[in-house]
């Protein structure tokens, strides 16, 4: 009996201990969230990225005010930035179709995604999102008031979701992606753990992430895989047609290097002034669109080049180099693309979408660090992904490429092929909506 007594007693000492660690956990997340504002603040004057986002968030509520008003039936989704954006838009467009007579709030974390999507059609009033504070949660939704809020891969705000769960608000995940080393999963996170719960149910986009969720006793979960197959796979149902590009490109092998990076374009570069010629011909859009590193890049090519802002009365056809310097061209691009190189794996910023070229039936190659892109994995295993790490085996397997008709064929088709087995998911998450 005294055993028992004090296996009893510790049990209530250790509990009380994680409980009150969790208490402090959570006490400072609070503060870090509520003195962010302030550190924001600081550094907007240094970073204009940041800046777009402090201006952007104190316009947030007046914007609500302005747009929604009590009688509004609502719909909230919200994504980190222009990925999750693209990742969620064919679910967006089909929940648009379901429900017609409810405003939509599209909210963004990011600059990156805010300032590109700010006039998108899919939603009734584009905003970004304010601070994850208790404050910030009640006041977003006492204006809102999403009768279905939509969240998208893993940007998870503990207040705003937990004051939804007070509401009874209907919340769910989709596209999630987790892994283990993710604080979701680990003794300190019980705090954003409380959070997934939080979600009627989470789509997710393989069997770990299930798992994973399965462990922590999350049940209502489904594997419904990317939607970004579905939003790269619609792609080819409009008119991709570029009438500058075919003027450039002529009869010509064209390879489009997209969502480059500095460390991809100096990969680049050498095979560019070797190989450039009428009969092959290069496309770089960079990730950022910043003139003085573009104008180094451009300073670097020997052959004939031009930027996408000088080609106004200009014979696009004398040109080797066709440069990008702007935005929101690059999914059509890549319908011209022989060969795809996409960029972010070189360095360290992360690779940038393999699926939106993947579509278009072409090979593609990326840097050396993509271990966290499963589907860059999955297309490599395919023989239709290429990884390289220095210029020397980029010259290589572009060559081999180029000459072997066969294999670039082959490679493009196997792409083609993965993503059309994948797409689905935006079906099997509106039958989850449509009960």
């Amino acid at each position: 009996m005294n055993n028992l007594l004090n296996d009893s007693h510790v049990f209530n000492l250790k509990e009380m201990y994680f409980s009150n660690k969790e208490m402090i956990l959570r006490f400072i997340y609070n503060i870090i969230i509520n003195i962010t504002p302030f550190i924001l603040k600081g550094v907007a004057y240094f970073n204009p990225k940041v800046k777009k986002g402090v201006l952007g968030r104190s316009q947030t509520f007046k914007t609500l005010k302005t747009n929604i008003s009590k009688t509004d039936q609502t719909i909230w989704f919200h994504c980190a930035s222009l990925g999750e954006y693209e990742q969620g838009l064919p679910v967006f467009k089909e929940i648009r179709k379901l429900y017609t007579n409810h405003k939509i709030v599209l909210s963004f974390f990011s600059p990156s995604g805010y300032e590109i999507r700010k006039h998108s059609k899919i939603a009734d009033v584009i905003i970004y999102l304010p601070l994850d504070t208790n404050k910030n949660a009640i006041k977003f939704l006492d204006l809102v008031n999403p009768e279905l809020s939509v969240f998208v891969k893993y940007d998870i705000w503990p207040n705003f979701l937990n004051e939804l769960k007070h509401r009874n608000k209907k919340a769910i995940l989709i596209s999630a992606l987790f892994r283990s080393s993710q604080p979701f999963f680990k003794s300190y996170g019980k705090h954003l753990r409380e959070a997934l719960f939080t979600f009627e149910h989470i789509f997710v986009q393989n069997e770990t992430s299930k798992n994973l969720l399965n462990k922590i006793n999350y049940t209502k979960v489904t594997i419904s895989g990317d939607t970004r197959f579905d939003r790269v796979y619609s792609q080819l149902e409009i008119n991709n047609t570029l009438e500058f590009i075919e003027t450039f490109k002529q009869d010509s092998l064209c390879i489009v290097a997209g969502s480059t990076w500095p460390e991809d374009e100096n990969i680049l570069i050498d095979y560019i002034n070797k190989y450039a010629s009428d009969d092959l011909k290069f496309i770089i859009a960079p990730h950022n669109i910043n003139v003085s590193q573009i104008g180094k890049f451009k300073k670097q090519l020997k052959v004939n080049s031009i930027l996408f802002s000088e080609k106004e009365h200009k014979n696009l056809a004398e040109y080797k180099v066709f440069i990008i310097d702007t935005i929101g061209l690059l999914s059509k691009i890549y319908n011209y693309a022989n060969i795809a190189y996409v960029g972010g794996a070189m360095g360290h910023t992360g690779l940038h979408n393999t699926l939106e070229p993947a579509v278009f039936g072409i090979p593609i190659i990326i840097g050396q660090n993509f271990k966290n892109f499963p589907e860059a994995s999955e297309m490599m295993k395919n023989q239709g992904l290429f990884s390289i790490r220095n210029k020397k085996e980029i010259e290589s397997i572009l060559n081999r490429l180029i000459s072997n008709t066969e294999e670039r064929y082959a490679a493009g088709l196997s792409n083609f092929e993965y993503i059309k087995k994948n797409k689905g998911s935006v079906i099997q998450i509106m039958d989850f909506l449509r009960i």
